[in-house]
C-alpha cells in the first residue's frame, strides 16, 4: 500500500518521507473508523534500520482512494490547494460512510 501511496501522490522513487506517509495513512484510518465506516482489511507497517515493511492487506480501491486523499491533504497542507484537498477527501469518506457495503449498521445515513 506505499508503493500506492508514493505513485498517487507523484513521489515516486523516493523513500525519504514513508514514515510520514504512512503515519497518515494510519491517521486516515482512524478518521473513516470514527466515521463508522468499516476498512475491509488491514493498515500496517513495520519500522526498522533497513526501512519500512508494508503489512497492509487492504485492497478496497474506494477505501485505499479515500485514503490516499486524506494523506495528499495532509501531507500537502502547506502546497495550496488545501481546501480543495480537504473537501476531496471528505466527499470521499461520506461516499463511503452512506454506501452499506462499509458500514456495520447496513443502512444509509440520515
Amino acid at each position: 500500500m506505499l508503493n500506492e501511496c508514493r505513485t498517487a501522490l507523484k513521489i515516486n522513487g523516493s523513500t525519504l518521507y514513508d514514515a510520514d506517509l504512512c503515519s497518515l495513512m494510519k491517521a486516515a484510518v482512524l478518521d473513516l473508523k470514527a466515521s463508522g465506516v468499516v476498512i475491509p482489511g488491514t493498515v500496517s507497517f513495520t519500522e526498522t534500520t533497513a526501512g519500512i515493511t508494508d503489512n497492509s492487506s487492504l485492497k478496497d480501491p474506494l477505501v485505499m482512494r479515500a485514503i490516499f486523499s486524506y494523506v495528499d491533504w495532509q501531507f500537502f497542507r502547506n502546497a495550496g490547494n488545501v481546501d480543495k484537498r480537504r473537501e476531496n477527501y471528505e466527499i470521499q469518506k461520506t461516499q463511503l460512510m452512506h454506501a452499506s457495503d462499509y458500514t456495520d449498521y447496513g443502512g444509509d445515513v440520515e
